[in-house]
């Protein structure tokens, strides 16, 4: 039961659940406290995995320790942050011989990074054929124009007319995990796409 300033772990389940449909064993390691020491103690027991996952501490907080302390360790960084939402801090690279990828610590933001991110590395690290997850559809509703990152909408699905019908959820709050239990795909908005009609052609993935 929470306590004061407390909130139930729900991060490293839904990944580990999102993981393990694409076909990878997990080891679910116990929460690591938000200390240098306590990270790389983390990091060296997960030495020899396939591929490492961090979940939080990538931002730039005074506790955001996870791109110190790879760096630190000797971590091959392919990029750090990406011009999208929700998820920007997000982290990937070599550590040790092991692929790794360190999630932003927002419940929404890590679990579309590792829609995203993850399952298709999966895949790959497993010599699966690559696999275009994008659809085309209508949009079900108007929406403004869209800011500087590239937008990854929670959104439900529908037919009509024998063509998907792809309708962004009102609140796009990227706290509120119970919203994306309710999406069906994510509806992928260009950085800077002008406002868009209901009936106008979008793409978008299907959440499995």
């Amino acid at each position: 039961t929470p306590g004061p300033g407390q909130i139930v772990s729900s991060n490293d389940i839904a990944i580990a659940a999102i993981a393990r449909s694409a076909g990878a064993e997990v080891d679910l390691l116990p929460i690591a406290a938000d200390t240098e020491a306590s990270l790389r103690d983390s990091l060296l027991r997960a030495s020899g995995a396939d591929l490492i996952v961090t979940i939080g501490g990538a931002s730039v907080g005074d506790h955001d320790l996870i791109g110190k302390v790879t760096e630190g360790m000797g971590m091959e960084r392919a990029f750090y942050k990406i011009a999208m939402r929700p998820g920007k801090p997000l982290i990937a690279g070599r550590i040790a011989g092991s692929a790794m990828i360190g999630l932003p610590g927002n419940p929404v933001s890590s679990i579309v990074c590792a829609e995203l991110f993850i399952r298709p590395l999966l895949d790959a690290m497993q010599g699966l054929p690559f696999t275009d997850r994008l659809h085309h559809g209508r949009l079900g509703r108007s929406i403004g124009a869209e800011g500087d990152r590239q937008h990854y909408l929670r959104a439900t699905l529908s037919e009509a007319d024998g063509l998907p019908i792809v309708t962004p959820l009102e609140d796009q709050d990227s706290a509120r995990l119970g919203l994306l239990a309710q999406a069906d795909a994510l509806l992928v908005r260009p950085a800077g796409d002008p406002p868009r009609e209901a009936g106008d052609a979008v793409k978008f993935i299907v959440l499995n």
